[in-house]
């Protein structure tokens, strides 16, 4: 479903008004006085957050982003605010980024975080987005979307809860049955809940749903608000104390999985010992002198298309993160151009685009005339332009995520792993000459192809793909200037080189170039640059060879590796026995830098604890333990 961006109106005294609902985003008393009488004294914050390490505030409507802003203004401002604070929020209407730049200028002492928070506003796509502010010590988690959805499909333990959609009058299905429910599924031990309307079928709604409430003075001129507690719920600084799990984890692999997933746990404090058998980073399949990140849409929006968009616009958001740290990655987001086969695809591509309704700054339909101006080069046909995509040279982007946290990443480089044992509630990393090189209660494999080398691993269907890449001279702005796609890929000139490829060939070992490869990514680049390959200077053969983790399904494995055995296929996920602390990052394929970044966050926000940045069917569609819910022959890709 398209995204509709709000329109920006307002009511005859100058509060902002959606005409879509026909009611004002906050009251007309003052949407600051509003956001911290009602919502933050509402749920006994700051005082609820003082000392403890993770926050979660969970919002039904983010509006103008009025509320997350007071939140973050309030939290900044104490001395004794939780470590880090999480605020997840649902918007079926979001704003551009000009409107908010607009609407942010009426509280002038918000200024600081609204320019931060508008800097690293998303795209108007529908699904999660994951933005990290405040020296990622705040984590704005936003659902584009209808929160019904969004709730269903998030598990979130919020601490407290923001009601704060337009009035159950004219927006009833904010205010159902099903969200409360949905709400109260969403509560941690002691949460709490604040809203500023007391109707009638609040109050009874949020009754059934588990919660207890009462009427408070309102805000201004309204004379009631509502307080809630879930009645099951007992105050979370009232529960024992648990003991803090160990945040110390093994990664072995130093490619675009293993040193993407160090970064994201490091950056939450842990330490992570990252052993490789290489020299540095980067290495294997990950050492290729350009890659392209894009995402790949499809006509319905299905999984594959979804992820990719995520992957997409997080991986994007992460390599700008690391420049902000002094540590830039090679990469441009210069454009990436996929063009059609054939007719029946051009219509197919032009069909996608109006389905999808995506911002053009995304993805939007080019004709050939435009792909040749685009590209510099003349071309038969058109097709899509990802206008915010581009290339990235993934061992810069390995390097960059290792030296990230030098406080937090141990490295162990020339070490290879020759087993992993488990003792004592720690897994061991074995070297060839039997010494531990490192140990930790998590174990994170990142290991590529060979990730099946692994006796704790060997169930998972991962199987190596020989891809070859051919790299040609080229000179400082030469044709093509953006990236080009068509059952293959050419990159802009990066430090004199352009790549052209990749072949993709499963049960192939052959470590050497191959003459054949290297004709067959030339005919590719003929293909979609016509009597390009002519203005070669030389023919002559140089490449790279890689061995790509790659799944039946191509989609990533990310999450806890299965027992092998004593599962019948309807058992559900959630079920599904796993080896103790160990975790799997595979069959990325041919996508690696598309997947990176977010299956890293999501793999350390699941060890954190932390809300997730995908959709509950997103996480379950890379579970390494689905293949043991299909039949034999469709894990073989036989069907």
């Amino acid at each position: 479903m398209p995204i509709t961006p709000a329109r920006l109106a307002h009511a005859a005294d100058g509060t902002p008004y959606s005409d879509t609902f026909d009611d004002v985003y906050h009251s007309s008393d003052g949407g600051l006085g509003q956001a911290r009488h009602v919502f933050l004294a509402g749920n006994d914050l700051p005082r609820r957050w003082a000392g403890r390490e993770r926050f979660v505030v969970l919002e039904t409507g983010f509006g103008l982003g009025l509320n997350f802003l007071a939140t973050w203004d309030a939290w900044r401002r104490d001395a004794q605010r939780c470590a880090r604070l999480h605020f997840v929020s649902f918007e079926l209407h979001p704003f551009t980024v000009d409107d908010l730049a607009r609407l942010h200028q009426r509280w002038p002492e918000l200024t600081a975080l609204a320019t931060e928070l508008r800097a690293a506003w998303p795209p108007l796509t529908p699904g999660v987005h994951r933005l990290h502010l405040d020296e990622e010590r705040v984590t704005l988690t936003l659902y584009f979307g209808d929160a019904r959805d969004g709730l269903a499909q998030l598990p979130v333990h919020a601490d407290a809860l923001y009601l704060d959609g337009f009035s159950p009058a004219k927006n009833p299905d904010l205010w159902s049955a099903r969200v409360f429910h949905l709400l109260a599924r969403c509560c941690a031990p002691g949460a709490t809940l604040a809203t500023w309307s007391v109707a009638g079928e609040v109050r009874e709604g949020l009754r059934r749903a588990g919660f207890t409430v009462r009427k408070a003075p309102g805000f201004g001129g309204k004379r009631q608000m509502l307080q809630g507690l879930r009645a099951d719920a007992r105050d979370a600084s009232a529960a024992p104390a648990q003991k803090a799990p160990s945040r110390h984890a093994l990664v072995i692999g130093a490619g675009i999985a293993g040193s993407s997933v160090a970064e994201r746990l490091a950056a939450r404090g842990w330490t992570v010992d990252v052993i490789d058998a290489a020299d540095a980073p980067g290495r294997g399949a990950s050492g290729n002198h350009a890659g392209v990140l894009r995402p790949l849409p499809s006509l319905d929006d299905n999984r594959m298309g979804r992820l990719t968009r995520a992957g997409t616009l997080y991986g994007w958001r992460h390599i700008a993160r690391l420049a902000r740290r002094g540590l830039p990655v090679r990469a441009e987001a210069c454009g990436v151009l996929h063009l059609a086969r054939d007719g029946i695809q051009l219509a197919k591509m032009l069909a996608v685009v109006e389905r999808l309704g995506l911002p053009p700054s995304h993805l939007r339909f080019v004709d050939a005339a435009e792909a040749s101006a685009l590209a510099g080069w003349p071309l038969q046909t058109g097709g899509w332009w990802f206008g915010d995509s581009g290339w990235v040279q993934p061992p810069s982007l390995c390097a960059a995520n290792i030296a990230a946290h030098p406080e937090h990443i141990r490295t162990h480089f020339g070490h290879h792993v020759a087993r992993l044992d488990h003792s004592d509630d720690a897994w061991r990393a074995v070297g060839e000459d039997g010494r531990t090189i490192a140990a930790a209660a998590v174990a994170v494999l990142a290991t590529g192809s060979t990730i099946r080398d692994f006796s704790q691993a060997a169930v998972l269907p991962v199987v190596a793909a020989r891809g070859q890449v051919s790299l040609l001279p080229a000179t400082g702005g030469s044709a093509p200037r953006v990236v080009v796609c068509r059952a293959g890929y050419v990159s802009p000139e990066v430090d004199g080189v352009r790549c052209a490829g990749a072949s993709f060939d499963v049960d192939d070992d052959e470590p050497a170039l191959r003459e054949a490869d290297h004709a067959a990514n030339l005919a590719r680049l003929e293909a979609m640059l016509p009597g390009y390959t002519a203005t070669l200077a030389t023919r002559e053969m140089r490449g790279r060879v890689g061995f790509r983790p790659a799944s039946p399904d191509r989609m990533p494995m990310v999450g806890g590796v299965p027992l092998p055995a004593g599962h019948a296929r309807s058992t559900p996920l959630a079920a599904i026995a796993r080896h103790p602390g160990l975790y799997a990052m595979s069959g990325y394929g041919a996508r690696g830098l598309v997947w990176a970044a977010l299956m890293a966050e999501l793999l350390a926000s699941r060890l954190e604890g932390d809300p997730p940045p995908l959709e509950q069917d997103l996480v379950d569609a890379v579970d390494p333990a689905r293949y043991l819910q299909r039949p034999a022959a469709a894990v073989r890709g036989e069907e």
